[in-house]
């Protein structure tokens, strides 16, 4: 079988960017950067068949003059002649595979589209398209490999538990539940990043010379922020991966001196992540480690923090989200205010440079700004980021201002764009975000 695996392209809807005052758009972020870990894990369910890995991403950085997505998928389809084309989609890039998907079924009906990822987990109805055969919500390769032999096998898809076909008027989700698939230790798949050749110098981020790459420590969050749709993905619970993987996935990649961890907290167990960074030191690994830390953790666990800087740890990304305790209550944050003043001061004695990242609500108001100005330029933080406090569908907060919600393409759900209406003039709203950004000229997004 010949399967088509196509990373989307990234939603280029950015009002704090086109509204911005023109000094600090050159601050502000406008992209992630990384080969697409998930579609990476799906090639390998499947490595037994002829697999084309392709990244759109990657592809539309390689020039300033990107070509259309219709050429692209269309010379996809005409040199590699697929059965089964998969992709994965985030609520901002959900458009661009069902795009994908129409591109290539208008060239041959018969290829069979497969859909997952985060928002076919959360909300997999959404997905119904008349370009989309299958969706795959939740942790799936072992679904798509399932798909995949019996599209081979010329047998019906019903049998397959768990997923939603279309049938033309809807998606009707078969019987049963696919059988758990513990993708951080049992099910583990090891990962081949050679078919990312091609564009490994466009996972360049802030000014560095190297190439870097996503890794897992973990899958899933213990803590229960309501904009956060990562917990809710996983239903709350949080598995970590074996130190023996780590190690050996580290070894494997000397093309990547940079390595992003891709979890959404990865200082959750400390006795594990100090016997990883116990053994990265023991191996020699030599990385340049960057992470999302929350920080409480930093504050309260100083330790931990030296040990993984001595690692390699050298950029950590920390949501501070709001210097006010009556907002982080509301987005249950669990982590007072007075943590980051903490925080930064370990990660200042240990060398480690930090990037606060604060979220806007849509009614902050001008008084709302000046004073979070204030409170940014007082922090001695090498970067900070400024987006937008959005409803991602599937969250607790959506469900709770799901009424409020004015604007319902999903291109602008990418924390760039307010979805709802704003106490300032939509376009003033915008501007006074990007100018947060003139605070301390941040970079590109790590």
């Amino acid at each position: 079988m010949k399967i088509l695996l196509i990373n989307t392209p990234r939603s280029p809807e950015n009002r704090i960017l086109k509204f911005a005052p023109e000094a600090a758009k050159p601050f502000i972020h406008k992209r992630l950067i990384g080969p697409p870990l998930g579609l990476m894990t799906i090639a390998a369910s499947v490595k037994d068949h002829d697999v084309l890995l392709f990244d759109t991403k990657g592809e539309f950085d390689l020039t300033p003059e990107p070509p259309a997505l219709e050429s692209v998928v269309t010379r996809l389809v005409h040199d590699f002649r697929p059965d089964v084309i998969g992709s994965t989609a985030i609520t901002s890039e959900l458009y661009y595979a069902f795009e994908i998907f129409a591109i290539a079924k208008k060239l041959d009906p018969g290829i069979v589209t497969v859909l997952g990822g985060l928002h076919p987990t959360l909300l997999p109805y959404d997905c119904f398209h008349p370009s989309v055969d299958v969706v795959c919500p939740g942790q799936s390769p072992h679904v798509f490999r399932d798909v995949v032999r019996t599209v081979e096998a010329k047998t019906s898809l019903e049998a397959i538990p768990g997923i939603l076909l279309n049938n033309g008027k809807a998606l009707k989700r078969t019987a049963g539940n696919p059988r758990v698939w513990d993708a951080a230790n049992a099910d583990y798949l090891e990962l081949d990043r050679e078919p990312l050749k091609r564009w490994i110098n466009t996972y360049k981020v802030g000014g560095s010379p190297f190439p870097s790459t996503y890794v897992f420590t973990s899958l899933g969050c213990p803590y229960k922020c309501t904009f956060c749709s990562i917990w809710p993905q996983f239903k709350g619970k949080y598995y970590q991966r074996s130190i023996e993987s780590l190690i050996t996935e580290l070894h494997s990649m000397p093309d990547y001196p940079v390595v992003r961890f891709a979890d959404a907290n990865t200082v959750v167990d400390l006795g594990f992540m100090n016997d990883l960074f116990g053994r990265i030191l023991e191996e020699g690994i030599s990385k340049t480690f960057i992470m999302d830390i929350r920080a409480d953790v930093a504050a309260q666990y100083p330790g931990i923090i030296q040990k993984m800087a001595k690692g390699g740890l050298k950029v950590v990304i920390c949501g501070f989200e709001s210097y006010r305790d009556e907002e982080l209550k509301k987005y249950r944050k669990s982590s007072p205010a007075s943590d980051i003043a903490k925080a930064i001061k370990v990660f200042h004695e240990n060398d480690i440079m930090i990037r606060g990242n604060y979220v806007i609500p849509n009614d902050y108001s001008e008084d709302d700004f000046k004073a979070l100005e204030e409170y940014s330029s007082g922090n001695p933080v090498v970067y900070a980021g400024y987006t937008i406090l959005t409803p991602m569908p599937g969250t607790v907060y959506y469900k709770q201002v799901r009424q409020l919600v004015t604007d319902h393409d999903y291109r602008k759900y990418n924390f760039f764009n307010s979805v709802m209406k704003t106490t300032l003039p939509y376009e003033k709203f915008h501007e006074r975000v990007g100018s947060l950004w003139l605070i301390k000229m941040g970079k590109d997004v790590i």
